[in-house]
């Protein structure tokens, strides 16, 4: 019983200290004032988050795009890499597999100075697609080890009776195995997705002048004091996360079914 008291106690704690900084956010973005000293109810923040800030609303724009798009491309290059390290072998296939660890363990802050060298060193404009290109080299191992978590418990046989029925791979791939993955595929993509949006430290050395994330774009404006329409907009955040988090378990239990 003691165990059982001091583990909710432990577990409640925890909780305050993560949800305290977020309710404390959402109560001082409808304070009037600029100060952390409540003045008085106001959606004055909300107010000029809509109407006068361009610059966040573009770099949201931005954070949107490269994050889908990024979250696509490595999702499907995670999938297939998935499918043929699980079920096929070849020549370095042991090596390829010690590799696909290395983004997941080294510093961030390395892999972005070692892409902005070697765009450098190619000379390769910095810009959207530069942010796109290292955004879907650090995703592809995260949707890549989920799908093959997924694949573990994966019934090969399904596939194989696929082949005796006279499919052929690509069909066996479209309409029996890419199904059966369907809920690890997307979560795949919500994680790479995720990722991408929130990066901050890759995307700082590979951003080229006009090309700033949200991530970015809330930095260079709480250097100098933070402003309170990045209250408004992390509330805003706060309640796009919530809702894809609400919509995305409906459809996962969906899938399932």
């Amino acid at each position: 019983m003691n165990k059982r008291r001091t583990s909710l106690f432990f577990f409640l704690l925890s909780m305050f200290f993560f949800y305290i900084p977020l309710l404390i956010l959402i109560i001082y973005s409808f304070n009037d004032g600029k100060s952390m000293v409540w003045k008085e109810f106001s959606f004055r923040w909300y107010k000029d988050l809509f109407m006068y800030s361009d610059n966040i609303w573009k770099a949201f724009r931005f954070s949107i795009f490269i994050a889908l798009l990024s979250g696509v491309i490595s999702t499907l290059i995670g999938t297939l890499g998935a499918i043929g390290l699980q079920w096929y072998d070849f020549k370095g296939k042991k090596a390829l597999q010690i590799l696909t660890y290395v983004p997941l363990v080294i510093p961030e802050i390395i892999l972005g100075v070692s892409l902005l060298i070697l765009f450098a060193t190619i000379k390769f404009e910095l810009g959207l697609t530069t942010i796109f290109i290292a955004h879907t080299t650090f995703n592809i191992p995260f949707v890549l080890f989920i799908i093959l978590s997924r694949l573990e418990e994966f019934d090969y046989s399904i596939v194989e009776a696929a082949y005796d029925l006279g499919a052929t791979e690509i069909q066996t791939l479209l309409k029996v195995v890419i199904p059966a993955i369907l809920p690890g595929i997307i979560s795949g993509f919500l994680i790479a997705v995720t990722l991408s949006f929130d990066d901050f430290v890759t995307t700082f050395f590979v951003a080229g002048p006009g090309s700033s994330t949200l991530p970015l774009r809330i930095y260079s404006m709480i250097r100098l004091g933070v402003s309170p329409v990045v209250n408004a907009l992390s509330v805003l955040l706060i309640g796009i996360s919530i809702t894809l988090t609400l919509s995305t378990k409906s459809l996962q239990k969906y899938l399932i079914k």
